[in-house]
């Protein structure tokens, strides 16, 4: 190689221009190349032969790699040839080592950055990092995703199975799509360790053996009437969006951040987005009397504010939508703390069920349920919009009748 000039180095790679196909140029008389693509990038590579076969390998771009920085790494090139190892393979070696090294926590890590654009929200990516970093990074975090096995995963679930049965599933189901993404990658072999069917289906007990069903709160549907007509005469924020709240039968996120946008007032509709459900799918809420009354009142506060807020209900903050506090700090006031927002749901659930001849699946789709059975959901196509309008109609006649 020429004695080192930087000057003349730097004028020679400027120089070198691209054609119509790839262009290789010697710089300064090095043992490597530069290499020149038709659309101009410059990159270093190496050529060579080894057991009569001519192979090419990068040492990187030029807007990266300088060229003292390329020398060395021809040097080493050189010394592994010297030696009869074929240098590419070599690398890939290397890179499989590397791999098969990858723990379960790089690989988490890995997993919900590439997959947090698709969640719901910041905080179910802090649950999934924080769930596995309870639970699953003390006995797996460190450990080679290759050489997870049913064992490590049966050590990290057993603990909770019993006691915190719905938590052990959620750690289960996370670490099995963990370890399918590393497999997707290459970074591990074989059957996945956490699958349940055929794996830890064989060790634990079925869920539905060992879980404690969690009830909210609710008020018997008796007692309904005479309720509403206490919160109608109750003054506050917390009361209307309590009222809304039963006579649609929604969840409290979904009231609460209730948006103008979704709401079709000639059609009487509210149109929630898919985002802000539970299940992740739209879903169409067919407005009552009663219901519509409290959004024209609403509308008329908003519509004479001097910065109308996108929100049906808002909270302290104008322009912010209220917090669940609001409800329960009525309900508190009320002398209700037995009960609490969600549990209305269960008082609409349990008034269909004993008190009209509505079909099951026309009460579900109107508490947004997505159908347990795979068979029937797949024929169930519609949402029973206008069965849904007349049973609200129905609801919201009871709820008022105190």
């Amino acid at each position: 190689m020429k004695a080192r000039n930087p000057k003349t180095i730097q004028d020679q790679i400027d120089q070198a221009a691209c054609g119509t196909s790839r262009k290789l140029y010697r710089i300064n008389g090095a043992e490597f190349l530069l290499q020149v693509t038709p659309k101009g990038v410059k990159s270093w590579c190496y050529r060579y032969t080894l057991n009569n076969k001519t192979r090419v390998m990068g040492l990187g771009p030029v807007h990266r790699i300088s060229f003292d920085e390329a020398t060395k790494r021809a040097r080493k090139i050189r010394v592994l040839l010297d030696d009869g190892i074929d240098p590419l393979a070599e690398r890939d070696h290397k890179k499989a080592e590397q791999a098969l090294n990858k723990t379960f926590k790089e690989c988490a890590a890995e997993f919900i950055r590439s997959h947090e654009a698709g969640w719901k929200s910041a905080k179910h990516t802090a649950q999934w990092s924080a769930t596995l970093e309870t639970y699953a990074y003390p006995t797996i975090g460190d450990l080679a995703v290759q050489n997870i096995k049913v064992a490590h995963v049966k050590k990290v679930i057993e603990p909770i199975w019993r006691t915190k049965n719905e938590t052990a599933e959620r750690v289960r189901s996370r670490i099995e799509k963990v370890l399918a993404w590393a497999t997707v990658h290459g970074y591990r072999t074989g059957d996945n360790p956490a699958r349940w069917s055929g794996y830890l289906s064989e060790i634990f007990p079925k869920r539905a053996a060992v879980r404690k069903v969690k009830h909210h709160p609710a008020l018997p549907y008796l007692e309904l009437p005479a309720f509403m007509r206490l919160l109608e005469n109750t003054a506050g924020r917390g009361g209307w969006v309590l009222r809304f709240l039963i006579l649609t039968a929604t969840r409290t996120t979904e009231t609460r951040a209730a948006e103008w946008s979704e709401i079709d007032m000639e059609e009487r509709l509210w149109c929630i987005p898919a985002e802000r459900m539970k299940a992740s799918r739209p879903h169409r809420v067919p407005l009552s009397e009663p219901a519509m009354e409290i959004l024209r009142y609403m509308k008329a506060i908003n519509d004479a504010h001097p910065t109308p807020s996108k929100y049906v209900f808002n909270g302290q903050t104008w322009g912010k939508h209220p917090s669940e506090a609001i409800m329960l700090m009525r309900l508190k006031h009320m002398g209700r703390t037995d009960i609490v927002p969600h549990g209305f749901r269960s008082t609409f659930r349990d008034f269909v069920a004993e008190k009209t001849d509505f079909p099951r699946e026309v009460a579900e789709a109107a508490l947004a349920h997505a159908l347990q059975d795979k068979t029937e959901a797949a024929y169930q196509r519609g949402d029973y919009l206008e069965k849904r309008r007349e049973l609200m109609t129905v609801w919201a006649s009871f709820c008022m009748s105190g």
